[in-house]
């Protein structure tokens, strides 16, 4: 696509992010906000891009929406890349950096909707690496929160992550299945007779034995249920 000449301070690119489905973070109230900003800054918006459901410490190259955005800044013309708050770009201070940084190389600025860090002042420099810095912080606090729950629930014997084959919930506790440790104990014979994982599938579903959904047994799934055998 042709590059515009002379990116436009009145033209700009909307990028959205969300990881979670809180409300108050909703895709539709970051659009609402960017068009409210637009408006009062007689600005128009001439493309949207987003990422759904990805985390705001995830790396630049893995959010095929913000990559996108940044090159719709020369394809567009516009010399801004807009997003509702910063928090929404990134909650990592070296990724807020090279966003910016890749912005300058189009001719184009990194504005908030909200007005934080907006302008080229020394204040506003502050401004925006405080709250990068204050995100990144968040993040960390979040997943250090969830480590310790997930500990705590861990050393009560209760259930964290999936139910694995071969076990039930009972109440947020893991209980055998007998049906399917039959299964298992089938698995990590065919494993000690030296088969292979996807020689081991095909037995099990000739024996008549069929994974908890779907047709075809998982490589990954029965890994997991022999590798308390290896």
């Amino acid at each position: 696509m042709p590059r515009k000449p002379n990116p436009s301070p009145l033209q700009a690119v909307a990028y959205l992010r969300c990881s979670t489905s809180r409300q108050e973070l909703s895709p539709e109230l970051q659009r609402r906000a960017i068009e409210a900003w637009a408006e009062r800054e007689g600005v128009s918006v001439s493309a949207w891009h987003e990422d759904l459901a990805v985390s705001g410490g995830t790396e630049i190259d893995k959010r095929p929406g913000l990559l996108a955005a940044i090159e719709s800044l020369r394809a567009e013309g516009a010399g801004i890349l807009v997003v509702a708050k910063r928090d929404r770009l990134a909650r990592d201070v070296l990724t807020n950096a090279m966003v910016e940084r890749l912005c300058e190389r189009a001719g184009a600025v990194l504005a908030s909707a909200d007005g934080t860090g907006n302008g080229d002042s020394p204040e506003a420099q502050l401004m925006r690496n405080m709250v990068a810095a204050f995100a990144m912080y968040e993040r960390a606090l979040i997943r250090s929160r969830t480590k310790a729950a997930l500990a705590v629930k861990k050393a009560r014997g209760e259930r964290v992550g999936g139910v694995p084959y071969g076990y039930r919930d009972e109440g947020g506790l893991l209980a055998e299945d007998e049906a399917e440790q039959v299964i298992v104990a089938r698995a990590r014979e065919l494993r000690a007779s030296g088969l292979s994982l996807r020689r081991i599938r095909g037995a099990l579903l000739d024996e008549g034995h069929r994974p908890r959904t779907g047709k075809r047994w998982h490589v990954q799934v029965l890994a997991r249920m022999v590798a308390a055998s290896a």
